[in-house]
């Protein structure tokens, strides 16, 4: 969406820049409660990225695990992908080049060389239907609290790398679901213009932390935020957060979705995005390294 009036988060001084449509550009967040079926999941994918696409959205993004939710952490392990090969590279990569998007898998499992584990990545097609760039997720999720007990490294080889990719639409930093706690991953993409952050949040976790997490993640690096997510409740009985939302630099949220199956949609405007980077030069104010 366009802010076409203050709604009391925009100070006036930036509002005539966030109304200016020079530059603008549309993206979309996919929410889903995606099951333990691939086949299922990629036709669910299919409906809700063509509704994106309708819309006008040239980058769109995927959650976390949009593939597959299986019934144990297991199941993600018996469909891992080889690079290049696969039926949900495959689809990503038609899919993007028939609707000319830029398509961003939020996660998919991808094989390790690590027996029994996986590797958590982030696929990045071109219109082309080329892909751009991969990025494996860094940090690893645990949580014991209560009946519930997560633990990734037991099924997930982590990743090293911090991966950003130039696109059309500017600089994009690629994380995924837990790396939103670490504010040091985002520092190390240096300036980017957009965030991504592909998320299967608990239901706990997402109440408590969830939109604190993005928010502080689009003011601190004074950058758009796409954060797409898990949201519902799973064929495993896991329930997940939702809330998939896009938030802007200065930490308002454009357009959000609070639970099941669907799409949100916002504006991506450059000439803003500079105009709150020239107001409030945080960026170009560190002095810790």
């Amino acid at each position: 969406m366009i802010i076409t009036k203050n709604s009391g988060q925009v100070p006036n001084a930036l509002l005539k820049a966030a109304q200016s449509t020079q530059s603008f550009f549309r993206v979309a967040a996919i929410q889903m409660a995606s099951g333990p079926n691939v086949k299922a999941n990629l036709e669910e994918a299919e409906r809700l990225v063509g509704m994106a696409a309708s819309t006008g959205a040239r980058v769109i993004v995927l959650p976390e695990y949009f593939c597959i939710m299986g019934l144990k952490d297991t199941d993600k392990v018996a469909v891992a992908e080889t690079p290049g090969d696969g039926p949900v590279q495959k689809w990503l990569s038609e899919t993007a080049a028939r609707l000319r998007v830029y398509l961003i898998g939020g996660s998919v499992p991808m094989k390790s060389e690590v027996p029994g584990k996986v590797r958590n990545a982030c696929l990045v097609y071109d219109k082309e239907g080329q892909l751009a760039a991969r990025y494996d997720k860094i940090h690893l999720f645990n949580l014991a609290l209560g009946a519930e007990n997560f633990s990734e490294e037991r099924t997930i080889e982590p990743g090293r790398d911090v991966v950003t990719v130039q696109t059309p639409y500017g600089k994009i930093g690629l994380s995924i679901c837990y790396d939103l706690r670490f504010p040091e991953l985002y520092r190390a993409m240096g300036d980017v213009d957009i965030i991504i952050v592909p998320s299967a949040f608990t239901a706990t976790t997402g109440k408590a932390h969830w939109e604190a997490l993005i928010r502080a993640r689009a003011i601190e690096n004074l950058a758009y935020v796409i954060a797409p997510a898990q949201g519902g409740f799973h064929v495993s009985g896991r329930e997940t957060h939702g809330d998939s939302m896009i938030v802007d630099p200065w930490g308002v949220i454009l357009d959000r979705l609070p639970r099941g199956s669907g799409v949100v949609v916002a504006g991506i405007n450059p000439h803003y995005q500079q105009t709150v980077r020239k107001s409030l030069p945080a960026l170009t104010h560190r002095t810790l390294k």
